[in-house]
């Protein structure tokens, strides 16, 4: 018994080791570049394959392919986003697929070796640590999120469902059925942090959700766009 005690804190203190690297993938259901991608995230999702890496994967659908096939994940609050993105890293325009890594370098979804090359230097920042405690209580979910320091960044929430699949009828991914990976359905800026520790509690709304879902937590600097702290739950 004192043996898988033992084992169990071993595990606990690996876990906690591990850095936060959060994985915004902006893709549609009517892109025909983004299946792959789709896949790339579920697969670092399932498999973890950077040491010392925890990689907390969201997967955020975006509207302007709707002329190609309606996507049913898809909202403007993702598509502004994005926005958000291109202009930090002054870009031209959107473009799915596309990945942003913390908040702070951005790459082809697709694109394996560049990921993990990103991911890599990510690494390199530091992180405090985020806690967050999640309940699904009468439709809701209950929320605290707590930590240190990191005055004036945002807090936002993530709602994710995962294991969602899409049958697809027309458009450039026709008689495929797309299968996703921790699809935001709701995104929620909760306030901001305040004084040496914020501990903010929240109870948010439950979207329709069909199958297992993750809640998400992280702090982002309203400025820079980077993500200071990040964490999850799977419910």
């Amino acid at each position: 018994m004192k043996f898988l005690l033992l084992l169990c804190l071993a595990a606990n203190l690996a876990a906690q080791l591990k850095k936060p690297i959060l994985l915004e993938l902006f893709t549609a259901e009517g892109c025909a570049s983004c299946p792959p991608a789709d896949e790339l995230i579920s697969a670092v999702d399932q498999l973890q394959p950077i040491p010392n890496a925890d990689l907390i994967v969201l997967s955020e659908h975006v509207t302007y392919w709707d002329h190609s096939s309606k996507d049913r994940f898809a909202t403007t609050t993702l598509n502004n986003r994005q926005l958000g993105y291109s202009q930090l890293f002054k870009l031209e325009g959107v473009y799915t697929p596309q990945l942003i890594i913390d908040g702070k370098y951005e790459c082809v979804g697709g694109n394996g070796p560049e990921a993990r090359r990103l991911i890599l230097e990510a690494l390199k920042q530091d992180k405090p640590l985020l806690e967050l405690k999640a309940n699904r209580i009468n439709g809701k979910i209950k929320t605290n999120v707590s930590f240190f320091g990191l005055n004036g960044a945002t807090i936002l929430v993530a709602i994710a469902e995962d294991n969602a699949e899409t049958k697809i009828t027309k458009g450039e991914n026709a008689g495929k059925t797309l299968k996703h990976t921790a699809v935001v359905r709701a995104l929620h800026t909760i306030g901001t942090a305040e004084g040496l520790r914020t501990d903010r509690t929240v109870e948010l709304p439950m979207p329709p959700i069909a199958s297992n879902f993750r809640v998400v937590a992280f702090i982002q600097d309203g400025k820079t766009g980077h993500i200071l702290a990040a964490t999850q739950l799977k419910l």
